[in-house]
């Protein structure tokens, strides 16, 4: 405790700091018997974090919350006798540090997933929150050695996954780093042992050529009248290093002949007088040159990168930057409280920090849970940027491989929900085009519009993944709710009554009958398949209710087919055994969780099916439906050169298109294949199988339907 008062001594008064003390005392009283696996007292690890925090001189609250941090999750002590004792920001702080109980989880990875979203939740309140937990995590990473193996490597890839991605998305690169070495060591022993000895073997042999390169760049910049620069040789980090190995295959030696090197000015111009020195010192390499002050990374880092060929051939890597972009680089958010800093780098460190949490804040909400979310953070965490740009020059940052749907989404939510083209640079390009630095990029909006389930193969940001299933994922809920409602009233329409013209107490009393959360909680069960709409009709009828006068006097309606647009999508599904398209007679199958699954009448999976009477009812398709089908056609080919162009051509000209061609048979004279198409409907199909029969090639042409099903019957009839 002396150690962290000293520190505390040289920016909080004495008062703050007896606060301090208060709350050490009451977290060892609350610890009071507790040990860590190394046999300290637990006291320790919290007062540990406290002085990593006063180092980054942490105001007193935060400094409290550290020292109090364990004492929600781990003894008697509630939020509620916190905020009594120290008031209700540290209460909160505390709490959005501690875990969640592990009790109702269903495996240790959904516990930390659902920790790591109620942490993210805490930081959009308060980033201390996550200083605590970094400096939390940093001291429990130097002191894992007493840890059993299998423990440590879990923690070690937390850390490398979650805890080290953040501390970089906010720019606290120092941290970052010794959580990723300290990581590396713990999940990987014997590779960081191996790469440890040889840095420190090559290091000998470096240090007069890095002594040579330095001498030059200082001696340049001071005749270039830029004598209070400074000029740090520096060395990349093991897993840096490690990394780079694994990801370009690389040798030891290749990574290790860069010499890396960092100028710090006094001012921005002077960074870029910086740059013109350098580069009449060493030939620049084209295509290396990096401007993050220009345009800062996601996460406000500022500097401008050059790679050079140096003496021997060999790289040299050139970061120049100004002092106070150097502390933000290195302190991120931290720089707030070390540096009591107001500059435009501060600042700006700031607001985007919390300009990344609101799109985490609107990432949960689109999660359909924990697991979906850590999904989310983690590809949010990891990315490379590009750069592109609207039409008015505003610059969006986009992760590398980022489509133009992931640059909708990024200018709103509700862009990206509407999209149905772009233009890049002024050229229509499809959505899933992927977008290069310096881009303007130009989004096609329409009221009509939805999003596309085929979006998610392609999209690389979370903040598009997340929004494009949670606008599915509703969207599902309402279809399923209209549907259900659809089939319900069709039930009813049977004994005469209509769902809105019934009383509300027989609704609610076929609401607690059936244990529904809601009307809209049945209906969307009806429309899923988890309830059968008759059965639920005949509940209601039962209900001792006065029916409105009007109801009775209706004659009853003979029973009807519900009507199938076709076009339904997430809970009105088309078999892919048989493959029915509008003007076919069809019939339709509960599928619970999923709606309704409409065959051909005459499909050979439906003679099955129609056992389970109380599964089944019968559709038909709406007159105005509309939209592409897809349709399987059997042909018998001549196996000529060229056929295959010659049927795709009539196709193309027909206006259909061709989804799939596979081919099941071919010897020397014929080949059997099987065509996947797209029509509008069964008169479209007539015709183009009408023109495909004109061909000479064409030896025989039919639908093909339930082939699979065909094909087990046929080998059942011939062993019989």
């Amino acid at each position: 405790m002396r150690r962290l008062c000293v520190i505390l001594a040289a920016y909080l008064d004495p008062s703050q700091i007896e606060e301090v003390r208060r709350a050490y005392r009451v977290g060892a009283e609350a610890h009071e018997g507790q040990f860590r696996v190394s046999g300290e007292p637990y006291i320790c690890h919290p007062l540990s974090v406290a002085i990593i925090l006063a180092g980054m001189r942490m105001d007193m609250r935060g400094v409290m919350a550290a020292i109090l941090h364990d004492v929600i999750e781990d003894t008697a002590v509630s939020k509620a006798q916190l905020a009594e004792s120290f008031g209700q920001e540290v209460a909160d702080l505390v709490d959005g540090v501690s875990k969640l109980s592990q009790l109702d989880s269903k495996s240790r990875a959904e516990a930390q997933a659902q920790n790591v979203r109620k942490m993210v939740m805490a930081m959009v309140k308060d980033l201390r929150v996550i200083m605590v937990k970094l400096a939390d995590r940093l001291h429990n990473m130097r002191t894992l050695g007493a840890m059993a193996a299998e423990r440590r490597r879990r923690i070690a890839r937390e850390t490398l996954d979650i805890y080290a991605p953040i501390a970089n998305r906010l720019g606290m690169n120092e941290l970052r780093l010794e959580l990723e070495d300290l990581g590396f060591s713990a999940l990987y022993p014997n590779r960081y042992r191996v790469l440890e000895q040889a840095v420190r073997k090559a290091r000998g042999n470096r240090k007069e050529v890095v002594a040579n390169i330095e001498a030059s760049i200082v001696k340049r910049v001071a005749e270039g009248g830029l004598d209070r620069c400074e000029v740090i040789g520096r060395e990349k980090h093991l897993y840096s290093i490690y990394q780079k190995m694994r990801g370009k295959r690389l040798s030891f030696s290749q990574v290790y002949d860069v010499y890396a090197f960092r100028i710090v000015t006094t001012g921005v111009d002077e960074c870029y007088r910086s740059l013109g020195i350098a580069h009449n010192l060493y030939k620049p390499v084209p295509g290396r040159f990096k401007d993050y002050i220009a345009v800062p990374k996601a996460n406000g880092y500022q500097s401008l990168h050059t790679v050079l060929v140096g003496p021997y051939g060999l790289p040299v890597e050139i970061q120049i930057r100004t002092r106070a972009m150097h502390q933000m680089a290195e302190c991120g958010i931290a720089a707030h409280w070390l540096y009591k800093s107001e500059s435009d780098q501060a600042i700006n460190s700031q607001a985007r920090a919390h300009e990344w949490l609101r799109d985490l804040l609107e990432i949960q909400k689109d999660a359909g849970d924990s697991m979906e979310f850590l999904e989310n953070l983690k590809v949010d965490l990891f990315q490379h940027e590009v750069y592109v740009l609207t039409p008015k020059g505003k610059i969006v940052k986009l992760p590398r491989g980022a489509t133009i749907v992931d640059f909708a989404y990024a200018v709103h939510t509700d862009v990206g929900n509407a999209c149905v083209s772009a233009r890049v640079d002024r050229v229509l390009a499809p959505l899933h085009s992927v977008l290069q630095n310096g881009q303007t990029v130009e989004i096609v909006t329409a009221a009509w519009a939805r999003p596309n389930p085929l979006w998610l193969n392609y999209v690389v940001t979370a903040k598009a993944r997340s929004a494009i299933r949670g606008y599915l994922r509703n969207f599902k809920k309402q279809e399923a709710i209209a549907l259900g409602r659809r089939l319900l009233d069709k039930e009813l329409a049977a004994q005469g009554l209509h769902l809105d013209e019934l009383a509300p107490a027989c609704v609610e009393g076929l609401i607690k009958t059936v244990e529904a959360s809601s009307l809209d909680g049945l209906l969307e069960d009806i429309g899923l398949g988890n309830r059968l709409p008759f059965l639920v009709a005949r509940l209601l009828g039962q209900q001792e209710i006065e029916l409105p006068a009007t109801a009775c006097d209706k004659p009853v309606p003979a029973p009807t087919s519900l009507v199938i647009k076709g076009t339904e999508g997430m809970v009105v599904n088309l078999a892919r055994c048989c493959r029915p398209i509008p003007g076919d007679p069809i019939v339709g199958f509960f599928n619970p969780g999923k709606g309704i699954v409409v065959h051909l009448s005459d499909c050979n999976n439906v003679a099955d099916l129609r056992k389970r009477q109380v599964n089944w009812l019968d559709v038909e398709w709406d007159k105005q439906a509309s939209g592409d089908f897809p349709v399987e056609v059997r042909l018998e080919l001549l196996n000529r050169v060229g056929t295959l162009a010659k049927v795709a051509s009539v196709i193309s000209t027909m206006r259909a298109n061709i989804e799939n061609v596979q081919i099941t048979n071919q010897d020397s004279e014929l080949s059997t294949d099987i065509i996947t198409l797209r029509v509008k409907d069964r008169v479209h199909l007539a015709n183009v199988m009408r023109e495909l029969r004109k061909l000479s090639v064409v030896v025989k042409i039919s639908r093909n339907k339930s082939e699979l099903r065909r094909k087990k019957n046929d080998k059942t009839h011939h062993t019989d």
